[in-house]
């Protein structure tokens, strides 16, 4: 399934559903940031994807980043909670979501960096390195925000 992300676009398709949404933000000791390019729409990102049922949300961010990069971490925080009407995600099936998503500091506790179906690379990417890579701008946000070491944010 391909997806398009839409952010601040007037001429956005308008949302037909909302899901809950996890995202996990890891450095590792070198202050490099884990990362994956998506296979749904080839862009870079932080590990994340939707919560299923029977599983808490930090367990679902657990999963996603096991899933999607083979690294097992624990959930240490929250960077924020993201859920602006004004990002939407639409699908192929004519899906077009607009999202809760909280996004979680976490550590990385082993495993080796590996792809999967939702992942075509994963990667350490050093923080001054960034800008070379194509970023969703809410992606962006939640990176900005977690960099930060300030509160809770919300959006």
């Amino acid at each position: 399934m391909t997806r398009v992300d839409y952010y601040n676009d007037p001429n956005a398709p308008k949302a037909n559903s909302i899901a809950v949404a996890v995202s996990a933000f890891i450095q590792d000791d070198e202050g490099r940031i884990l990362m994956i390019r998506r296979t749904d729409n080839n862009l870079y990102s932080i590990p994340g994807g939707q919560l299923e049922l029977g599983e808490t949300l930090s367990q679902a961010a657990v999963r996603e980043v096991r899933e999607e990069t083979g690294i097992e971490c624990e959930v240490t925080g929250v960077v924020g909670l993201y859920s602006d009407p004004n990002h939407v995600i639409a699908y192929d099936d004519g899906e077009v979501r607009q999202e809760f998503s909280i996004c979680f500091a976490a550590i990385a506790l082993s495993g080796q960096p590996r792809t999967s179906s939702e992942s075509k690379e994963v990667l350490w990417v050093l923080p001054e390195t960034l800008e070379q890579l194509s970023i969703h701008p809410s992606i962006r946000l939640r990176i900005d925000h977690a960099q930060s070491g300030t509160k809770v944010h919300f959006g």
